[in-house]
Parts: structure tokens; sequence; C-alpha cells
């Protein structure tokens, strides 16, 4: 299992969110890049990048700050947060992004993100974030009546790299990973499963590790790294060593 640290970037600054909600914002460095080039001397192996101004306005707004990012570090990044059209998904795959991650569209464009997974097969990422089970759009502002787990079977046989599934109440809240619908929503797809959100301390990560057996292949963590709780290599070395420690 691999562990992707996060991010998150709003008007050029290196910031968390609790629950997604903008009025709750923590700010941990004005350079992101010096940021994913901590994580990756740390030992990432995949960096998670989200433009939350992007998210929140509909269209990239933080690129010269994710080009930093990608000029500084050699590891693959992904890219999500107001990515709506094709232009701008072969903007970032032409910047050297190595995978871009579709949330809202997901929902209000299926065919579109179908194609575009098939046309850059093992580069899309669909974004699930829930909600008490069902699935929110518009930068988590609004939750539709899509189950989660209904809105992963429209993306079966295209390509799509992976599924990035976020429990919205427990993300940036440090109060356990929801591994229950991981669990259940990794058994309704075939396609490889990225865990987000709650994540607080290694014990965490050694929940989730039994998942790995029903496809969750990786966990995507932020707060927990700024805030101390949680040490990347040593979550590194836990995940990849099968949680012997």
């Amino acid at each position: 299992m691999i562990i992707i640290p996060a991010v998150d970037i709003r008007q050029g600054l290196c910031v968390r969110l609790s629950q997604g909600r903008a009025d709750a914002q923590t700010v941990y460095g004005d350079n992101p890049a010096a940021m994913a080039v901590k994580w990756e001397k740390m030992g990432a192996r995949r960096i998670h990048v989200v433009d939350l101004d992007g998210a929140f306005e509909k269209s990239p707004k933080n690129v010269d700050a994710i080009k930093a990012i990608l000029d500084a570090v050699s590891v693959p990044i992904q890219v999500g947060g107001g990515i709506r059209d094709r232009a701008t998904l072969e903007m970032w795959l032409d910047l050297g992004v190595d995978s871009v991650i579709v949330g809202t569209e997901a929902v209000r464009n299926p065919d579109w993100v179908r194609r575009a997974a098939a046309q850059n097969p093992g580069r899309v990422i669909i974004g699930i974030d829930a909600k008490n089970g069902m699935v929110a759009v518009e930068g988590w502002t609004q939750t539709t009546s899509i189950p989660a787990i209904e809105l992963v079977q429209n993306f079966e046989d295209c390509s799509v790299a992976a599924i990035n599934f976020t429990d919205i109440a427990r993300d940036g809240m440090q109060t356990g990973v929801n591994v229950e619908q991981t669990a259940a929503l990794a058994r309704g797809t075939s396609i490889d499963v990225v865990a987000s959100g709650g994540v607080s301390t290694l014990d965490d990560i050694r929940a989730l590790l039994p998942l790995e057996a029903l496809g969750v292949v990786g966990v995507i963590t932020g707060r927990a790294l700024y805030a101390g709780t949680l040490d990347l290599a040593e979550a590194i070395e836990v995940a990849e060593g099968g949680g012997r420690q």
C-alpha cells in the first residue's frame, strides 16, 4: 500500500481545510513546492496536489504553484481541483502531471469522463467524495442523492487509473478512517481504490492494510503529516512492510 502525502493549495499557500470547508482553513506554509520536496525526501513515491481555488471556482487558479512543484520533484504528481473540460485536463497532462483527478464532472458529465479515461489510459483518476455515503460535488459544497458505490460502477472498463474515495465528514478532522465504507466501495468495483479522509496515526494506516486484498492500493494523508501526529517515513515503512511494526 502506498502512502500519498497531500499538498493542498489556496491562493498560493499550502493549507488544509476541515471537512472541505473554505472557512475552516489552516495555513501550513507559503511554499507548496518546498513542502512537496520535503515529502519526496521522506520517501513519498507519489504526491497528491489539489488546486482548492480551482475546485471552488471551477477552473485552474494555482497553475504557477503547481508548475513549481513539477519542477522541484521527480516523483509522479496527481492533480485535482477545477478539472471540468478537455482543455484543462490536457493542459495538466501536457505540463507533466502524471494523472488528473476528476470529481464533479464524473457526476455531471460521465460520458466525457469515460472518453477522457479511454483516451488517456491510466492517467484519469475519479475523485469520489462522499457525505453519509452520498456523492458531493462542486468543491464538496453540494451533496447529491447518488450513492458512491453507484457512481463507481459507471467507470468500469474504461481505463480509469483509480478511485480516490474521501469521507468528507472525516477529512482534515483526524478522527480515523472510515474503514467500513472504504471496504464496501472496494468490494463493489474492480478499479483500484485509494482511501482518504480522517487519517491521524499509524493505527489508521494499520487499519487499512487488510483492505489491500480488496483492491485498496493507497491512502492519502494531509493534516496528520502537517500536525505531526503521523510521520511519513514511518507510515511508508508500515504500509510497505505490511504492518509488521
